[in-house]
């Protein structure tokens, strides 16, 4: 089962305010513990989002729209784990040091969901299987 562990924006995130080194080796000994027991995937911070841009469909078409948006619901940053169950899952999230370094944080674990999950097609079934396989020949290479 893979889920995401997303850190949601703060003001700080937002403002690009450098995390303390403090922070930084916190955070490393925390990915050392997911690299050591096998269960990370990837994961890695986002520039804020004046950096980003949007693109939304309004029925006509697609529209982008530039960076910064306002904070609420924004990411700052995100593990990918490959874990046996959401429990496992929720432990390693609840072992997760304070992104923002103090005061007010939060993160958010969510479960990825899988081509089985989306559709009983077989054929899109195989087919997402079979592009997985790709991506992770690749990796390998």
């Amino acid at each position: 089962m893979r889920f995401l562990l997303l850190v949601k924006a703060t003001e700080g995130s937002e403002a690009a305010m450098l995390p303390s080194d403090e922070l930084i080796a916190e955070m490393m000994r925390y990915n050392e513990a997911l690299v050591k027991a096998g269960v990370l995937v990837d994961g890695g911070g986002l520039l804020p989002s004046a950096t980003g841009v949007r693109i939304t469909w309004d029925g006509g078409g697609k529209k982008v729209t530039e960076g910064p948006f306002d904070r609420s619901g924004l990411i700052s940053g995100f593990w990918l784990l490959q874990v046996k169950s959401r429990e496992e899952a929720l432990e390693w999230a609840m072992r997760c040091p304070n992104p923002s370094g103090s005061g007010w944080g939060e993160i958010e674990l969510r479960q990825l969901a899988e081509a089985e999950d989306l559709t009983e097609n077989e054929e899109l079934i195989q087919q997402e299987a079979a592009l997985k396989a790709r991506l992770e020949q690749q990796r390998g290479s």
